[in-house]
């Protein structure tokens, strides 16, 4: 293979690395964050997966969520320098569910069946929702 073909290849992997990192740098600059996407789970089961903050901050990693309707599972790990207890909740439409309360380290999940709209999911500690721990859940 010529060796102009090797180097104009060459340049463009580069030039592709290169806007890849500057997206990432401008998005974390910018404060971005990354909008989790929901996996496919046992029987169609949509996982979405999201994390309690550090260091006793009653808030999650997101205040976002999206799905498509059907079964949905959100998994919350409580980290071990949470500093306290956390659980996950669900509710909206036809909905009102908890999952357990965890220790740091630990995950709580909630399940439920979910058509079109708009949920809330929070941490069912007592005062945790109320302090801001919540977020929506946009069923699309």
């Amino acid at each position: 293979m010529p060796s102009h073909r090797k180097a104009g290849r060459s340049a463009r992997a580069t030039a592709a690395i290169l806007l890849i990192v500057l997206a990432a740098v401008t998005a974390v600059s910018a404060g971005a964050v990354a909008k989790p996407v929901p996996r496919a789970g046992a029987a169609g089961t949509q996982i979405l997966r999201i994390s309690a903050r550090s260091h006793m901050v009653l808030r999650f990693s997101t205040n976002r969520l999206h799905a498509r309707p059907g079964r949905v599972t959100i998994v919350m790990h409580n980290p071990a320098n949470a500093g306290m207890k956390h659980g996950i909740a669900l509710e909206g439409p036809g909905v009102d569910r908890d999952g357990p309360i965890v220790r740091p380290g630990a995950t709580s999940s909630v399940t439920a069946s979910l058509r079109r709209g708009v949920y809330e999911y929070y941490c069912p500690v007592k005062g945790h929702r109320a302090a801001g721990m919540k977020g929506t859940l946009i069923v699309s």
